[in-house]
């Protein structure tokens, strides 16, 4: 089973994605730092995890 995440975060980490790709790699813990630099949500430790995680199953799925 895997995980369910709000349409939000969805939202949120495909949209990164698409305007600032090259940024992100497979790694979540570069994923973390770039999604606090190119957000507002880097006081909120566990909507930025949420959001650099989807980003990291995104860019492995598209890549593979």
């Amino acid at each position: 089973m895997g995980n369910i995440r709000p349409s939000f975060i969805k939202i949120r980490a495909i949209r990164l994605c698409e305007e600032h790709g090259e940024k992100f790699t497979d790694d979540f813990d570069h994923n973390k730092h770039m999604v606090e630099q190119l957000t507002d949500v880097g006081s909120n430790k566990k909507l930025r995890n949420w959001i650099a995680g989807y980003v990291t199953r995104y860019r492995s799925r598209r890549t593979d």
